[in-house]
C-alpha cells in the first residue's frame, strides 16, 4: 500500500499564487514516485483545515505553503500537536527565519555578514530618510520580495504612505547592496549549489521571480572559486544557525563592484520553504546536482518528521 502524503497549499498569505503551484508540481512528482498523494488548499478555517487532515490520515505532509501563517511556525505547531511528520523546519525555526530582524541577529551573532540596518517605524520613514541613500525597506515578516522598496538618489516619492504599508507599523531598513544576486541551496547537510540570479527590470522582486521571462538563473553562479565556496559555506551555515531541517535556500547578495576590491558578501535571508515548481532554483540546483524533482520530493516526505 503506498504511503499517503497531503500537500498543504494555497494559503491565504501574499504568496498564495506561487503556493498553489508549488502544490500542483510536489503533488504532480509525488504521485509519479509512487506516493498515494491528497492536496488542501488552506484557507483560514482551522476547523476545516484539520478534520481534511483527520480524514486522510496521512503518513507526512508536504507543505507547499509560502509566506505568514504557512511558513512562518503557525502550520508547524498544528501538524507538531497533531504528531503528523511534515517537511521543512520546525516551528522555531521557520519563526526565526520569517522574522528577518530576527534572523539578521543570529546571522551576525555567528559571523554571518549581513547588511547595515535597523527596525524603523512608520512614523519615521514618514518624516524622512531613515538612512542614507540607497537603502531598502522591507516588511519585518513577508517573502518573496512581497513590499520591498528601493529608495534611490533622487527619488522623490515617499516610499510608503499613510494607509498603503499593509504590513504593520514597522519596517526593516537595510542599507542597499550593489552588485550579484546569489541563492544558495541546502538539502539536509550539504550546499547543493549556488545560482546567480539576473533580471532586466534591475532588482529581483516579485514580478521578477515568477513572471515569464522576469528573471535568468545562472547555475551554477558564475563567481571565483574561492567566492562560490564561500557562497556555499554561508549559505549551510545560515540553514544550521537557524536550526533548519529539509530544504532551505538563502539569498545573498555579493558587492563586487569597486574596481580593484575584492567582492564582499552579505545574507539577506534564508528561506525555510523555496519555490517548489520543477523550475524554482531549488529544484532547479538539485537537478545540477543529480537529483531530479521526483528524487528531490521523495528524500523531502521520507525525512519527514514533527516535534510532537
Amino acid at each position: 500500500m503506498s504511503k499517503r502524503v497531503v500537500v498543504l497549499m494555497g494559503g491565504f498569505s501574499a504568496e498564495r499564487e506561487v503556493s498553489l503551484n508549488s502544490g500542483a508540481a510536489v503533488a504532480a512528482a509525488l504521485e509519479k514516485a509512487g506516493y498515494a498523494v491528497a492536496t488542501i488548499d488552506v484557507r483560514r478555517d482551522l476547523r476545516t483545515l484539520i478534520a481534511g487532515l483527520e480524514a486522510t490520515k496521512p503518513w507526512a505532509v508536504f507543505n507547499a505553503l509560502h509566506g505568514r501563517f504557512g511558513e512562518d511556525g503557525s502550520i508547524q505547531g498544528i501538524l507538531d500537536i497533531m504528531k503528523i511528520p511534515y517537511t521543512h523546519s520546525g516551528v522555531l525555526a521557520s519563526a526565526m527565519a520569517m522574522d528577518k530582524p530576527t534572523a539578521r541577529r543570529i546571522f551576525a551573532s555567528v559571523g554571518i555578514p549581513v547588511a547595515e540596518g535597523r527596525v524603523v517605524h512608520k512614523s519615521e520613514v514618514l518624516a524622512g530618510d531613515v538612512l542614507p541613500r540607497p537603502y531598502v525597506l522591507k516588511p519585518l515578516n513577508e517573502g518573496s520580495s512581497v513590499g520591498v522598496h528601493i529608495v534611490t538618489e533622487g527619488d522623490n516619492a515617499k516610499p510608503m504612505g499613510e494607509e498603503d504599508w499593509p504590513f504593520g507599523e514597522f519596517a526593516l531598513a537595510e542599507r542597499f547592496i550593489p552588485g550579484r544576486e546569489i541563492t544558495v541551496a541546502v538539502m539536509g547537510d550539504r550546499a547543493l549549489g549556488a545560482t546567480e540570479i539576473t533580471s532586466d527590470r534591475g532588482f529581483y522582486d516579485y514580478t521578477a521571480k515568477y513572471a515569464p521571462g522576469g528573471s535568468r538563473h545562472l547555475v551554477p553562479a558564475p563567481l571565483p572559486p574561492e567566492i562560490y565556496e564561500e557562497v556555499l559555506a554561508f549559505g549551510l551555515k545560515a540553514h544550521q544557525a537557524l536550526g533548519c531541517r529539509g530544504v532551505s535556500r538563502t539569498d545573498l547578495r555579493y558587492d563586487d563592484t569597486v574596481a580593484g576590491q575584492p567582492g564582499r558578501l552579505f545574507v539577506l535571508e534564508t528561506n525555510t520553504q523555496p519555490g517548489m515548481t520543477a523550475t524554482s532554483l531549488v529544484p532547479e540546483l538539485a537537478a545540477h546536482a543529480g537529483i531530479d524533482f521526483p528524487e528531490l520530493v521523495t528524500w523531502m516526505v521520507e525525512n519527514a518528521r514533527c516535534d510532537g
